[in-house]
């Protein structure tokens, strides 16, 4: 599985036609420990893994991207952030009773997709579609029709190979301002959708793109790895703690003992004392008199 974790660029230069293509195993087995997600949420954080992976190959930014699923359902909020180094991390709020079966809809339940992108530079930009479609490929389609008036086509499979989950898929996508024949973009989905889950999990990207397009002129760039990364840190959670008042802290100082700091993404604790909270007001009282 050394291809695994791994984002492909390719071109099709005869149709005007881009594409993506990621297949993810350590990412996210990373995302999902410590975490007791019900099969069907497990299944939608793999689907938001690979879409928001091929987004942000897509959209060219540096920067930050969010991408999430909310609604009055027993699923509250699924969300991916990433960046454009593809450092990935998600997690999901289960407010109610999921079954296996459930259906995206019936998990959200009234809802619709986020997409917020927040690049270094310039202005942040969010787009919103609801929740009309069965998968998250084909709401992310719509988002593109819709904000972008791209044809895009995306193919996702999520599942378990080898007793690992892995996530894959496929983003192919006509060229802004391109003269590309709706048929000849028609023909490449409808080749793409031919390939199993089975495949896109076991085979590295030449030999599927030679399985797929092997009567098609086809450039393939280079690699760039994705890691799922987590952005706290005690740092983090001190900046935090230093916007509450010195009177709550104090309470829970009192009650607990402690400050328990838990992130969601990572399930990492960031725990302060008496005499962490005691230093990091001295440092700040020292910080404000410079």
């Amino acid at each position: 599985m050394n291809h695994h974790d791994l984002l492909s660029r390719f071109l099709f230069e005869e149709h005007s036609v881009r594409g993506e293509m990621v297949t993810l195993n350590k990412t996210y087995q990373a995302m999902l420990d410590g975490h007791d997600y019900p099969a069907p949420v497990q299944k939608l954080l793999g689907d938001l893994l690979t879409a928001t992976c091929l987004l942000t190959a897509t959209i060219k930014f540096e920067g930050d991207i969010a991408v999430q699923i909310q609604g009055d359902g027993p699923l509250s909020l699924a969300v991916i952030n990433g960046n454009n180094h593809q450092d990935m991390r998600g997690v999901a709020r289960v407010t109610g009773e999921i079954t296996d079966k459930m259906t995206l809809k019936e998990m959200v339940g009234n809802g619709y997709l986020v997409i917020t992108i927040m690049p270094s530079q310039g202005e942040r930009y969010q787009g919103i579609v609801g929740l009309e479609h069965e998968t998250v490929a084909e709401c992310i389609e719509g988002y593109f029709m819709q904000s972008e008036q791209l044809p895009t086509r995306l193919f996702v499979h999520t599942g378990v190979y080898h007793g690992q989950p892995v996530t894959s898929g496929v983003l192919l996508q006509v060229l802004p301002a391109s003269d590309a024949s709706p048929d000849s973009f028609e023909h490449l989905a409808m080749l793409t959708h031919t390939m199993t889950a089975d495949e896109l999990f076991s085979l590295p990207v030449q030999e599927v793109l030679h399985r797929l397009y092997h009567e098609e002129d086809v450039r393939l760039f280079d690699a760039t790895s994705v890691q799922f990364k987590c952005t706290c840190s005690r740092e983090r959670c001190e900046a935090s703690l230093a916007t509450l008042p010195a009177t709550e802290i104090d309470t829970i100082l009192e009650e607990d003992g402690n400050i328990d700091m838990h992130c969601d993404y990572c399930g990492n604790h960031y725990i302060f004392d008496a005499i962490d909270i005691q230093q990091m007001r001295a440092h700040q009282k020292s910080e404000s008199t410079h």
